[in-house]
């Protein structure tokens, strides 16, 4: 398929937000400070339906997450559909509300896989990072029922500065609890993590030492554990190719509908998005105007429209570009050649000891 004169591939993944219900308050959530209602979630039928969708277009995966996904009382029905409509199953899930019941069942309708966030190593920080007593214990019971039903298990860490110098003892726990992938990963400054930025910022010392340890440690582990991690953004010499490029590998899907072609798009003011309640996605990942906007290289100002890097970076992050210097159409202020850079330089020294202020539902 042709758009903007580019030849662009069929979507490999799609990230369904079920709900932005949750019950942690995690200060790194990635979800919109405005949250989409409960009532105005889409109905069992329509996420079938986009399942469908997605796997004639070439979608090979699903990832089920929010919010807590489990606070959908028709979890069960969404996963079966996705198993209908032949596509790998992959729920993102925080363990909290999740039943042991409720995951067996999962499992018995087609559930592929599960990925479980786990705050830190460290039992009391976890939960003070989550704003929710007892979620770690919760985490370590479900992690193992995962494993015990014979599921693939991932254990997500978010790091930032309050446990980035507990990475060895977080990818440790991972492969007690029997997970064979660990992410490593680090806080990523939209949303709610934007709102505490100041609090959340690792030092230079730390994500250098940081680096080494991962570097470290899979050597170390390799054949018993896959561990993913990326330099933190505002700690790179470029920027990241985001979601493989703007409307070229994936979709998301909000709890109401709205298909993105990033988690953090609605972030540009200007941007048209397209619902599945009124478009099909197939004529979304086509023709709509967000999914446009940033395809190709026409949009692209200098430096990025005669850097040799233009169609591996594809201009870096556009939400990011839009947030730290009010241009989505900038080169990626994280790239050392953006004119703009001194400004990541200038945020990534800012460090403050401050309380959180936690995601709400």
């Amino acid at each position: 398929m042709t758009t903007n004169g580019v030849s662009i591939p069929a979507p490999l993944g799609l990230l369904a937000e079920l709900t932005h219900r949750c019950p942690l308050g995690c200060p790194y959530c990635s979800n919109p400070l405005v949250l989409d209602k409960r009532d105005d979630e889409l109905e069992v039928a329509t996420w079938a339906r986009v399942f469908k969708e997605a796997s004639a277009l070439g979608v090979l995966q699903v990832h089920l997450s929010g919010g807590e996904p489990a606070a959908r009382r028709d979890l069960v029905e969404i996963v079966k559909s996705a198993r209908d409509a032949g596509l790998y199953s992959n729920l993102i899930t925080s363990a909290v509300g999740l039943t042991r019941q409720t995951l067996r069942t999962l499992a018995d309708v087609g559930l592929d896989h599960v990925q479980i966030s786990i705050q830190d190593s460290d039992e009391a920080s976890a939960d003070h990072i989550a704003g929710y007593k007892g979620a770690f214990a919760r985490k370590r019971a479900l992690a193992m029922e995962v494993v015990k039903l014979g599921l693939p298990l991932t254990i997500n860490m978010v790091v930032h500065r309050a446990n980035i110098a507990r990475i060895p003892a977080m990818v440790e726990l991972s492969l007690s609890l029997g997970a064979s992938r660990v992410e490593i990963a680090h806080v990523q400054y939209y949303g709610w993590a934007l709102q505490n930025r100041a609090a959340l910022m690792p030092t230079r010392e730390q994500v250098d030492k940081a680096v080494a340890e991962v570097e470290g440690l899979r050597e170390t582990l390799r054949g018993r554990i896959v561990i993913d991690a990326v330099v933190p953004d505002y700690y790179a010499r470029f920027p990241k190719p985001c979601v493989g490029g703007w409307g070229r590998r994936s979709l998301n899907v909000t709890p109401a509908g709205k298909v993105l072609p990033c988690h953090a798009a609605e972030v540009i003011p200007d941007l048209e998005f397209w619902n599945v309640r009124e478009h099909s996605l197939g004529e979304i990942w086509r023709s709509s105007p967000a999914f446009m906007a940033f395809r190709g290289s026409d949009w692209m100002q200098e430096p990025c429209r005669s850097c040799a890097l233009k169609d591996k970076d594809f201009g870096g992050c556009r939400c990011q570009a839009f947030l730290l210097v009010g241009n989505a159409r900038a080169a990626d202020p994280v790239c050392h050649l953006s004119p703009h850079h001194p400004v990541v330089q200038h945020l990534a020294s800012v460090h403050r000891d401050q309380p959180y202020l936690y995601r709400h539902s």
